[in-house]
């Protein structure tokens, strides 16, 4: 019996986060750039296959993943990397991308594109050295990142994340009984200890750590500070990332965090876009931004590693280019399928 869908992926984690890549079987996208595509992914021929790889029994409530894409056609720019340093330039990019969760689809996610530079470079898709550095170039909603994939007999040791410009959008936001700095990291993000509502990031908190997340990003619904400035495209509070310190010292910090973004999904990781808000928050206003780094541990044992490779302006604001490091591991290739006899079609949550 020919089944209604016949999808292929090829699974990674990030520091304990799931990333699913759909490498056939999903329909084409139409738009003449990601972000176009990822408001084109709505259509149901297209949303049919997440919600299939997303949700139950295939997915899971906290299940994240990628459609790949065409890049974007490059600009007119006289050179291959911009004077602040972020990615960007004349070239093509290697990948265009489009990410999604079981709510819909987000404009940035690090951890997927630590996970994409290692799939690149492990499945041929851009050639690679046995030993040294390979870059990347990923184009995604929120612009063009790189993954910097590094090798040592063959076998991916770390990934650097380079992400867009990063900056602090608002500090001590009211929400809830308590305050919020909000910043952009790809995604906007609002950030507050976890103390503040004496909790802390721990798997026993987590069902009070979603419940506080859900009604952060409620109470900030239509706020100013979850505009983005520029694109109206990029606006919402994406996330809310609760954090414990662990002993930071100057411009050296340590933290962990997890972060409670979508509607109630839980970041394993340590959030790649999360911790390039959060490196942006640390940085505003010290003497010397490219002296702070982060150690950001997540709340499955992961960690990232954050420090800032270029200062600039954004949007008439300061702002720094992240750079964030971690590994991804492969944990299957898969097909997926469905039965036009199954009267659950393409899944569901519970939560």
């Amino acid at each position: 019996m020919r089944a209604v869908y016949d999808v292929r992926t090829i699974d990674y984690h990030t520091a304990g986060e799931p990333f699913r890549i759909v490498v056939s079987g999903a329909p084409p996208i139409p738009g003449a750039t990601v972000l176009d595509r990822r408001t084109a992914a709505s259509a149901p021929e297209v949303d049919a296959v997440r919600r299939l790889l997303c949700h139950e029994p295939r997915g899971h409530a906290d299940m994240y993943g990628c459609f790949l894409v065409p890049p974007d056609v490059p600009s007119d720019v006289p050179s291959d990397v911009p004077s602040d340093g972020s990615p960007g330039g004349s070239a093509p990019a290697d990948l265009g991308v489009l990410f999604w969760h079981k709510d819909g689809y987000s404009t940035a996610c690090g951890h997927g594109t630590i996970a994409l530079g290692a799939y690149a470079v492990e499945y041929g898709l851009v050639p690679a050295a046995e030993d040294g550095e390979t870059t990347v170039e990923i184009d995604v909603p929120s612009g063009r990142v790189q993954a910097r994939v590094r090798r040592a007999g063959g076998v991916v040791e770390a990934v650097t994340f380079r992400n867009v410009p990063s900056y602090v959008v608002a500090r001590d936001v009211p929400a809830c009984g308590v305050t919020v700095d909000v910043a952009y990291g790809g995604a906007i993000y609002a950030s507050v200890p976890a103390a503040a509502f004496g909790l802390a990031v721990t798997p026993e908190d987590l069902p009070a750590l979603i419940a506080a997340g859900r009604s952060v990003k409620a109470a900030l619904e239509g706020h100013p500070a979850a505009r983005h400035p520029a694109d109206d495209r990029l606006s919402g509070i994406y996330g809310v990332i609760f954090y414990d310190d662990l002993g930071s010292a100057g411009d050296r910090h340590h933290q962990r965090n997890v972060t409670v973004f979508a509607d109630g999904e839980v970041d394993r990781s340590p959030c790649g876009s999360g911790t390039a808000a959060r490196l942006a928050s640390l940085a505003e206003g010290r003497p010397d931004l490219r002296a702070v780094t982060l150690r950001h541990e997540g709340v499955a044992g992961g960690v990232f590693l954050a420090s800032v490779a270029a200062v600039t302006e954004e949007a008439g604001r300061p702002a720094i280019v992240p750079e964030i490091e971690g590994t991804a591991f492969r944990t299957g290739e898969h097909r997926f399928v469905l039965d036009p006899r199954d009267p659950l079609g393409p899944g569901f949550t519970l939560r």
